[in-house]
């Protein structure tokens, strides 16, 4: 490492967003040594490492789920990560503004403005259109200023959607009022994760300039909720702490600094955001992203497969505390010992190494080490070409196998047998998860402890013009879930709709029937 690599001025800083300056050394070699590919033994699939369960049993795991929550000791949450911009959600209309043509040419443009009546944010545009143009949007259409019209859509001067996070947007119209998709998720934690008491707790992860308008939104909204629902919400919010951002270096390997000299700092990743869920209260926690809402009228099987994998992770959770609590008492007949394999082969395609040594101590020692985790069941669909990570069964340094969420730049496509594995892939990871973050005696993991840090990749950025080098950390459900205890269970297709595009909100799931 350079002898003189931070400035007293850079450690002053580094110190201010409570970085350690061996953290940033060790950030500074990471970008410029890379990272090491993960080793993929197979993808995962109905024969090995994805469960499908049958109809007739799913009603079995959901009434297990209903039994958690009418225990009394239930204490559910459902966090979202709700903290990005929805700038690129409205990639589209920016090349449109910029664009030196004024009427929509392409496909996507021309379908945006055939169909934006339907979009549950118009009567709001058509309110700033008025205002700052004298126009409705049917008559800047008729004038042919479309581009006004996209202004004062994405633009401050009007709804300023183009800097707002997705959470706080319209997505949906209802026959008498429209909902943000903040608001929608209100709606499913009420439906999903109430408990005996009616209690609902939800944690959104966001944006610092973002926070005040959240909280704004769902202190209006809430009580309205509460009254429908018959359930009392109880919603906080947190932020990515300064301490997970991450230094950027030039393509040469040299420190990325601002015009004033200052080191250019960018987001961690949402693998920032393992430390927020570590600090959750909780016993269970859903995590779903944002934009993956429907309307009402199709939220059934959202509910139907979200208790599901809660009756799920209730079952697995239930079997393996059992089996830390037999070895717990001592001296365990080889027979357990031998079941506990099968059933983490079984279930959780973990294997021990070839260079385990197989009497019952070494046995039960590596045992323990690997139950004794978090745990999460994660919902994977099959793959119809939609862009995510996917579902892998991989070898440990250690030599056991587990299975792991990998993205595509965290394996070795120049490998024939890597490549062949990942386009064999045939489910894909629709961020889905209900996770147990307490051990067998009640008390909660310091989830930091199992990232794997070797999983960080290093993506190709650039800030005015400038290339630049970003460090992303484990993904919070990719390396930064390494080594939890991972159960990938099938459902169906439909409960997957993100918003990726504003056209998206057009689909079906997202328009009411007239």
């Amino acid at each position: 490492m350079d002898s003189v690599l931070f400035s007293p001025e850079d450690i002053e800083e580094l110190q201010g967003r409570g970085i350690a300056v061996e953290e940033a050394e060790a950030q500074v070699h990471d970008i410029r040594s890379g990272f090491p590919y993960l080793s993929i033994i197979a993808s995962a699939s109905l024969e090995r490492g994805i469960i499908r369960v049958e109809p007739d049993e799913q009603a079995r795991y959901m009434d297990l789920w209903e039994e958690y929550l009418l225990s009394g000791g239930a204490h559910v949450y459902k966090m979202i990560p709700a903290s990005g911009a929805a700038s690129r959600m409205f990639k589209m209309l920016y090349n449109f503004l910029d664009a030196p043509y004024t009427k929509p040419e392409k496909p996507a443009e021309q379908y945006f403005f055939d169909h934006i009546s339907s979009f549950a944010f118009y009567e709001s545009l058509n309110e700033v259109c008025l205002r700052n143009n004298w126009k409705t949007i049917p008559k800047l259409i008729a004038s042919e200023d479309y581009k006004a019209i996209v202004e004062n859509l994405l633009l401050p001067k009007g709804l300023g959607y183009g800097a707002k996070p997705k959470g706080l947007l319209l997505f949906h119209k209802y026959k008498d009022y429209t909902r943000t998709a903040a608001e929608e998720h209100l709606v499913e934690g009420a439906l999903y994760a109430k408990d005996r008491d009616g209690h609902v707790h939800l944690h959104f992860t966001v944006s610092p300039e973002h926070r005040r308008d959240f909280e704004a939104l769902l202190s209006s909204v809430k009580t309205s909720y509460e009254e429908h629902y018959g359930v009392l919400y109880h919603i906080d919010f947190s932020e990515q702490l300064p301490s997970t951002d991450t230094l950027a270096l030039h393509p040469d390997g040299s420190l990325f600094r601002k015009e004033d000299g200052r080191l250019l700092f960018r987001p961690g990743g949402h693998g920032a955001l393992i430390r927020n869920l570590g600090a959750l209260p909780s016993d269970i926690v859903f995590i779903k992203n944002i934009d993956n809402v429907v309307l009402d009228q199709h939220k059934s099987a959202t509910v139907i497969y979200k208790k599901f994998l809660g009756g799920i992770l209730i079952g697995v959770r239930r079997q393996i505390f059992s089996y830390l609590r037999q070895l717990d008492r001592g001296k365990p007949s080889h027979a357990l010992l031998e079941e506990i394999l099968s059933f983490m082969d079984s279930q959780l395609c973990i294997t021990p190494p070839e260079t385990l040594e197989r009497d019952d101590l070494s046995l039960t020692t590596w045992i323990q080490a690997k139950l004794d985790r978090p745990i999460r069941v994660c919902g994977m669909v099959r793959n119809e070409g939609e862009p995510g990570g996917g579902p892998f069964i991989i070898r440990e340094v250690d030599g056991s196998s587990s299975l792991q969420i990998l993205e595509s730049s965290q394996i070795n496509m120049s490998d024939e047998t890597q490549r062949a594995y990942f386009e064999a892939g045939s489910y894909f990871n629709p961020v889905d998860l209900v996770c147990a973050i307490r051990d067998y005696k009640g008390n909660a993991f310091d989830l930091t402890k199992y990232v794997n840090p070797r999983t960080a990749f290093i993506a190709h950025k650039s800030v005015g013009g400038e290339e630049l080098l970003a460090l992303e950390l484990p993904g919070l459900w990719n390396g930064a879930m390494h080594d939890w205890n991972t159960l990938f269970v099938e459902v169906p297709l439909e409960t997957f709709n993100p918003v990726k595009e504003v056209n998206d909100l057009l689909r079906s799931e997202h328009q009411s029937r007239s």
